[in-house]
């Protein structure tokens, strides 16, 4: 999944679902080591790339 993120989502803006309760939103910064990096409002979340089960693009 990393390479396919890095492929097509870097510097787009994601919804990122891991599961109840976690969803996150953000612009791809950064896709390595199995880590996805989000920005939103200047703040960063890392998530694992193993936790995420579905992606898409923010409307």
């Amino acid at each position: 999944m990393q390479s396919f993120i890095v492929e097509h989502y870097l510097g787009t803006e994601l919804d990122i679902y891991c599961g109840e309760p976690d969803t996150f939103k953000g612009t791809v910064e950064a896709c390595a080591d199995g880590v996805l990096t989000i920005r939103k409002d200047n703040k960063y979340t890392h998530i694992a790339i193993d936790k995420i089960i579905a992606i898409w693009e923010e409307k």
